[in-house]
């Protein structure tokens, strides 16, 4: 039986992969895209039903195509975003074969290339682009056992508030997913418990502009990861035409703060003394921003309105000042947790000398420690802005600069006699 063979094959039909298709076709590189299910399926299937895009129309797109019928300051719904990028897939021609799964890569025996097992047979590719993106696969910690009194869901499974039954929920997690997750719970009428742990909180919007801008400007988005930093929880939305997230006016409005999520034992979790710390800092992180676009504003002469008020933190309200440390989930009538956690990788699949003992990629801006393996869409790949539809993009044209310059080399076959040095 013949085996199909490609030059580059890029798995994943996401953003990640769409980037990867159009710099290697603008490159002349043939390649060929496999998606396991539809093209940015994670937008449509592991998404709750009213997520908009976090950032505006004008910022979160690629640069060949906007976002048709969209006001460039709107925040797109999830349904669109994998619209633009279907739409997107058919205007670059991307070769992209969905409904494919990719089992494993390994690496051709004494000879170069890799072997790609599928579901649809094998494949020989030159180079293989690892695409799959950051959200592989949620991460539920081992806390609270599995129980018939309380519904447990991470936040990839969670839809609507209609969902769930009678009673409170407790989410976990303060990140943007958790934040807007916790506040359309409330809006709904419910009993909502937000645990919240240590997290960046920017401004929505500043003197007339949206905080992507002012990241921008700043030059934030190209900041590149330090220890530490790669990990770090914000806390955004573009809910409602786009808000600062404000966990203190969240507990105003009845909801419940508590520290970080530590432990469970007879029906009771426990929680860190640390509310009023990560809420501290991330108020540090906000002001920082405000006080950054001051200084870019004087220094520039722009004629931006001073919003003076924004400065202002608001009083400490009584879950914060007096908090909760440990919480009987039957008392407090709580019947559902959503595990606003966050997600691991899963590269069971690439079985080549790429991974670190944890199976996470070992890489250098994408280039990865197996030569003709690359890795794409991981969070800080070369800067703040990888994970970010327009980041990717970026990183994408340093991938593809790449692995034209390692084809430039395989080509070189030597000169039929070796010219001797002149005299």
């Amino acid at each position: 039986m013949s085996v199909e063979k490609v030059e580059v094959l890029v798995v994943g039909g996401g953003q990640a992969g769409l980037a990867m298709s159009e710099h290697l076709s603008n490159a002349g590189v043939t390649h060929l895209v496999l998606e396991r299910s539809r093209i940015a399926e994670r937008w449509r299937s592991e998404r709750w039903d009213s997520l908009v895009a976090n950032g505006p129309a004008w910022h979160d797109r690629f640069p060949g195509m906007e976002f048709p019928n969209a006001h460039p300051d709107a925040f797109v719904p999830k349904e669109d975003v994998a619209d633009y990028f279907v739409a997107y897939a058919e205007m670059i021609k991307a070769p992209i074969r969905c409904g494919v799964t990719v089992t494993s890569v390994t690496r051709n025996e004494g000879r170069p290339g890799f072997q790609v097992e599928t579901s649809e047979g094998p494949i020989e590719a030159d180079y293989v682009v690892s695409a799959t993106g950051a959200f592989q696969k949620p991460l539920v910690p081992a806390i609270v056992p599995e129980t018939p009194q309380v519904t447990q869901m991470h936040s990839t499974a969670y839809r609507n508030p209609g969902q769930l039954a009678d009673g409170g929920v407790l989410v976990v997690g303060a990140g943007s997913s958790g934040a807007q997750i916790a506040a359309e719970l409330l809006e709904k009428g419910k009993k909502v418990f937000l645990s919240v742990g240590p997290h960046d909180r920017p401004p929505r919007r500043y003197r007339g502009r949206d905080f992507v801008w002012w990241l921008g400007v700043l030059d934030k988005w190209d900041a590149e990861a330090t220890p530490g930093v790669e990990h770090t929880t914000i806390a955004v939305s573009g809910a409602h035409g786009g808000h600062t997230v404000d966990f203190r006016e969240l507990a105003n409005q009845g909801m419940t703060l508590l520290g970080r999520t530590t432990s469970f034992e007879n029906g009771t979790l426990e929680f860190a003394d640390d509310l009023a710390d990560n809420l501290s800092n991330g108020d540090a992180n906000y002001l920082s921003v405000l006080r950054e676009a001051d200084a870019y504003v004087d220094r520039n002469g722009l004629d931006l309105p001073e919003e003076p008020e924004a400065h202002i933190i608001g009083k400490a309200p009584e879950c914060v000042t007096n908090p909760i440390l440990s919480l009987d989930l039957e008392k407090a009538g709580i019947t559902t947790i959503i595990w606003a956690t966050g997600f691991g990788v899963d590269y069971s699949w690439l079985k080549v000398d790429a991974l670190t003992e944890k199976g996470y990629p070992q890489h250098n801006r994408g280039v990865s420690t197996e030569p003709g393996v690359y890795f794409l869409g991981l969070p800080w790949q070369t800067r703040r802005g990888s994970t970010f539809i327009w980041g990717v993009w970026h990183d994408a044209k340093y991938v593809a600069d790449h692995i034209c310059k390692q084809r430039g080399y395989l080509t070189y076959k030597g000169s039929a006699a070796q010219q001797p040095n002149p005299a």
